[in-house]
């Protein structure tokens, strides 16, 4: 894993409160794209035994923001202004993959799409989220 992209997931674990969920891993980042494997584990799950919908959001909403907050080097924040999730086929426990794209970012909004896949390659959910970016100090909080 690409050292400096694992001390930003680092950070996500140790201070967000999904960042103890979902178990990230780097798979690919480029610029404007980020690919991340994760875990949905049976805390995630509703009484069907499924991936609850609001768990699979939250998941695409980490990957989508953190890579604005990569790309940016920890100087912006994307506060979300519209999470708008389409879910496609039921999730189980287990792996998974995620994607976040860049479709647009201006100095204070931007637009992400975020896709998740399950551990067939099947695309599962759909996120487009819209955010207003601000003013973020995480680099001094980010060990060099």
């Amino acid at each position: 894993m690409d050292k400096d992209f694992k001390k930003y997931l680092d950070f996500h674990r140790r201070k967000g409160g999904t960042g103890k969920i979902f178990n990230f891993n780097l798979i690919e980042y480029k610029e404007g794209f980020l690919k991340l494997g994760a875990e949905f584990t049976a805390q995630t799950l509703n009484p069907n035994r499924t991936v609850q919908g609001g768990m699979m959001t939250a998941l695409l909403d980490d990957i989508t923001s953190l890579l604005i907050i990569y790309e940016s080097k920890g100087s912006l924040y994307p506060n979300s202004t519209n999470l708008h999730s389409l879910h496609h086929r039921q999730l189980f426990e287990g792996k998974v993959i995620a994607t976040a794209r860049i479709i647009k970012q201006g100095k204070n909004i931007g637009a992400i799409r975020g896709e998740l896949f399950n551990a067939d390659g099947k695309l599962a959910a759909t996120l487009m989220h819209t955010v207003v970016l601000t003013k973020a100090d995480f680099q001094s909080h980010i060990p060099k």
